[in-house]
This record gives structure tokens, C-alpha cells and sequence, in this order.
């Protein structure tokens, strides 16, 4: 008996190479729409489906392939004699072979300013049902939704008369990972048209990127599941679980140094276990790696490096200076990609910062109880017009800049996080701790051992002040400028002690807490 073939594809790509292997090994190929007609054009037997059901499409090609003669051909289990002999009392042929990707709906959304109707008009309906009665019914029928997998199944029949049953079974998984990826596009799509805030319902469906060595201990199995990635690796072994991390850590800090105030200034930041160690604004990248190094020597060492400018030679040497796991630039030039490349363990990443804007749109998820928590990401979202001065004394435009800085900086650093700054880069960090006074002293200690100046610096704090302790800490030292979110009960005994101090002190009204 004549094998035979349905074809009804959204990407084209192949499909006539693999249609025209298909027709030399005797399949009958059916088809609908514009798949008939490219397979038509190029010379290839094949049959509307029109013919085989004997009704014609209707309603603009909504309805072609919904027809018993269709799904009785592909649901029948050719191990069941009852399935075999009703297909032959209501005449019905089989069918082997279900080739069907689906319409673009992923794509079409993705545009700027697409209607509701031509988003409607892109959810497929016959092609999921096809493909999930197909794989469905994989004992006895072979689907194929990528491209990827013409070449194999083509290989396999050539060869050996039929698909191999380990090989359908892999392309059902794959079908229904390809139906479920779809569904959860379309059902996200309705939920941000219809609720506002959060979904009442999370669907993800993202494909495994990379399988990793392991998670963040040699124990832990770990992989990497993604759509699209934000950055291209050029050089270095594969990246871990905790290098992803860092990575991501480092693309949201240089992206808010990117934007408002700091757009176009040579900046670098210099990051370990995801959290900033120096960050520095310069004339030229090299200054600013230089200010960012010199907050911390030690720390550097096996960290990861992000620019926002491509990265030339005389900085590239200068980094060089220190082993670097891991360097991020929108670019490398020919000279410093080259004298990187020397060192094997290095990665060396480039990355779009305009396609950094995503990021403010992604919704960070962690696993929780055997569940997910979700919320908005934290990035880019303060107002600086509510900002409100709160002390007696009015920051000094040069003051403004160093406490910008400051808040810029201890948005990226865990809780509780202090940051002290110039308003070129981070003078002292204190990060991770249990009580706020205790950042404060690790960001103070830190700034004089590596012998940074703390007089004239502005602090930022990442949450309110529960208590005057660090302003009593700080006014010691000549620290002049204060910016916290405020919001305690005793925001008014700060406020006090910053007048005492004669220190200028500023609310945001935002905290940033990063667990």
C-alpha cells in the first residue's frame, strides 16, 4: 500500500528539498494553501486536501484540514483491526506522515502595533490538532514539526522502509513541547489583553539551551533554558550556572549605567557573585576600569568585567593585569580580542545594549516551596521628581551627582546594602549583611584599606535607616550627602541627626531591596 504524506507548513524553509525525497521514496503527498502551491510551482505530485475529504476550504482557510478523512487517516492505530476496518467501511486511507509547523503567532505579536484581529487570525487551529493526533498516535504515525528533523527522517526511511519507533517517539515529545509552547504564548497573550497586574495563570514554555557541568556545587544538575540569549560568546570554555548569574547580574548594572544621567559615558563595572565590587565613570574606558579596580584590589580577582563602550587595547591590558573569568563589551577591538583570546580559561562575551531594554520588561522568577514566586524586575523604575529633600540643607549640584551615583550602585548590591561613593565611582561597599550598621562599617572598612578618601562622599542606602547609629558613623568621617528611600518610624531621628551633622540628606521613596 502507497505510503502517504500531509504537508501544511508556516516556515517554507526545506520543505521542497524534503517533499521532492519524500515523492522519489512513493509517498502521496497532500497539502493545503500556500504549501500546495510552492510544492506545485517546483514540479511535485501532490494533492489539496480538498481532494482527499471531497470539501472545499472554507472561511479564508480557517477550516481545510478538520475532516474525519483527515484525522481518521492519522488517529487510526494500524496494531488495531477494529480502527482498520472501519477506515476501509467509510473508505479512508492512512496516513504515515504528518509534516505541520505552525502560524507565526509568536512573531506576529512581537510587532509594534499589531491589531487584535491579525494576532487572532495567527493562532492556528488544525495544524496543533494534526500534530497532536499525529503524535498521539506515534506507534504507527511519524510527525515532524522542525526542519531539523527532515533530514533524519528522510535518512531513516530511505534506509531502512519506515521511521523507527525510538525516533517517533522523540518527535512526539517534540510535537507536544512545540503545541505546549505555543498554547502558553497564546494564553499569556490573552492574560496581559484582559488582566491587568499580575496573570491569574503563569505559562512558561522555554526550550533547553545548553545542558550545564552543574548548578552552583559539583552536585547539582543544571541547564539552561532560554528563548533568546541577550549576548554572543566569542572565546572561553562553556559557561556555568553561576557564570550565568554573574552575567545577568552585570548586564542590568551596566544597563542603568547606560541610561538617563550616565547614556554614552565610558563606565565599567567590576562584579563577583553577582554583586558590583567597583564601578567606575572615566574620560576614557581605561580611567574608568582603573576608578572601578581601585575599590576594591582583591575582589577582582576571578570576577567578571562588563563596558558599555567597545572595549579597546589599553584597557584590555589593563584588565589583563588581574586574571578576569569573564569580560562583557557591545564589542571587542581586533588588538584587545586577540591579546584576550591568549588566556583559555577567559570568556569573552559581546552583548547589544539596546536590546537591554528587555530587561525592564521580564518578570524575574525564583522557585519557592515547590512553587514560583514572580514579580516585576527591579530595574530603571525610580522617579527622580519625587525625590524630596529632607534635611535643612540643600544638596550642592556636585553633591546631587555623587548621590545619584550612590543610588544607581546600591540598587545592584544584595540587602542590606550601603554604598559610598564620588560621583565618578564607588569609594566603599558593604553588602549582604543582617543589620544596616553593619554594611555601613564593612563599606567604611573597606574604603580604608584600600586607602580611598571618605571625606565628601555620598552614601546610599538601599532601605531606610531603622536607627541614627550610621549617620552618627558616617558624620565622623565627612560624609556630606546622604540618599535612602526613607520610611521608618524613626525617620524624623535620622532627619535630626543629619541636621546635626550639617549633612544633606534626600528620600527617594523606592526601596530596592535585592535578597
Amino acid at each position: 500500500m502507497q505510503k502517504r504524506a500531509i504537508i501544511s507548513v508556516s516556515d517554507k524553509t526545506g520543505i521542497v528539498v524534503f517533499a521532492r525525497k519524500l515523492e522519489k521514496l512513493d509517498f502521496e503527498i497532500i497539502s493545503t494553501g500556500g504549501t500546495y502551491k510552492l510544492l506545485s510551482e517546483n514540479s511535485i505530485a501532490v494533492k489539496m486536501v480538498s481532494e482527499i475529504t471531497g470539501f472545499p476550504e472554507i472561511m479564508d482557510g480557517r477550516v481545510k484540514t478538520l475532516h474525519p478523512v483527515i484525522h481518521g487517516g492519522i488517529l487510526a492505530d494500524k496494531s488495531n483491526s477494529k480502527h482498520l476496518q472501519e477506515l476501509t467501511k467509510q473508505n479512508i486511507d492512512l496516513i504515515d506522515l504528518v509534516i505541520v509547523n505552525l502560524y507565526p503567532f509568536r512573531e506576529t505579536i512581537s510587532q509594534p502595533g499589531v491589531s487584535l484581529k491579525e494576532s487572532i487570525e495567527n493562532i492556528d487551529i488544525g495544524g496543533p490538532t494534526m500534530i497532536r493526533a499525529a503524535a498521539k498516535n506515534f506507534q504507527s504515525v511519524t510527525v515532524v514539526v522542525s526542519r531539523n528533523d527532515y533530514d533524519l527522517v528522510a535518512g531513516e526511511i530511505s534506509k531502512n522502509g519506515e521511521v523507527s519507533l525510538d525516533t517517533r517517539t522523540n518527535l512526539a515529545k517534540k510535537a507536544f513541547q512545540h503545541t505546549a509552547e505555543y498554547d502558553s504564548y497564546i494564553a499569556n497573550y490573552f492574560s496581559k489583553i484582559c488582566e491587568e497586574g499580575l496573570p491569574s495563570q503563569f505559562n512558561i514554555s522555554l526550550p533547553l539551551n545548553s545542558e550545564l557541568r552543574y548548578g552552583e556545587n559539583p552536585h547539582q544538575k543544571a541547564g539552561y533554558y532560554i528563548e533568546e540569549n541577550l549576548f554572543t560568546q566569542l572565546h572561553g570554555r562553556q559557561l556555568s550556572f553561576n557564570n550565568l548569574q554573574d552575567v545577568d547580574a552585570a548586564l542590568k548594572t551596566i544597563y542603568d549605567f547606560s541610561t538617563k544621567s550616565g547614556r554614552n559615558k565610558p563606565t565599567i563595572a567590576i562584579l563577583k557573585h553577582c554583586n558590583p565590587c567597583g564601578i567606575g565613570i572615566g574620560n576614557n574606558l581605561t580611567d574608568a576600569y582603573k576608578k572601578a579596580f581601585a575599590t576594591d584590589t582583591m575582589s577582582p580577582f576571578g570576577g567578571i568585567v562588563i563596558t558599555n563602550q567597545v572595549l579597546d587595547l589599553d584597557t584590555a591590558l589593563e584588565i589583563n593585569k588581574v586574571f578576569t573569568e569573564i569580560i562583557l563589551a557591545p564589542r571587542f577591538s581586533e588588538d584587545a580580542l586577540e591579546k584576550l583570546k591568549k588566556k583559555k580559561n577567559r570568556r569573552l562575551l559581546t552583548y547589544d545594549i539596546h536590546k537591554l531594554k528587555n530587561l525592564k520588561n521580564i518578570r524575574n522568577i525564583r522557585s519557592c516551596l515547590n512553587g514560583i514566586l514572580i514579580q516585576d524586575e527591579d530595574i530603571d523604575c525610580d522617579d527622580e521628581s519625587k525625590w524630596q529633600v529632607v534635611t535643612k540643607r540643600k544638596p550642592t549640584e556636585l553633591e546631587m551627582q555623587k548621590m545619584k551615583f550612590a543610588w544607581k550602585t546600591v540598587t545592584h548590591l544584595k540587602s542590606n546594602a550601603i554604598a559610598i561613593c564620588q560621583e565618578d565611582r564607588t569609594i566603599g561597599l558593604g553588602m549582604g549583611q543582617p543589620s544596616r550598621i553593619d554594611s555601613t562599617e564593612i563599606a567604611i572598612v573597606k574604603a580604608k584599606k584600600f586607602g580611598l578618601e571618605i571625606k565628601g562622599c555620598a552614601l546610599g542606602s538601599d532601605a531606610f535607616f531603622p536607627f541614627r547609629d550610621s549617620i552618627d558613623t558616617i558624620a565622623k568621617l565627612g560624609i556630606v550627602a546622604v540618599i535612602q528611600p526613607g520610611g521608618s518610624v524613626r525617620d524624623a531621628e535620622v532627619i535630626k541627626a543629619c541636621d546635626e551633622y550639617n549633612i544633606t540628606m534626600i528620600f527617594t521613596g523606592m526601596r530596592h531591596f535585592r535578597h
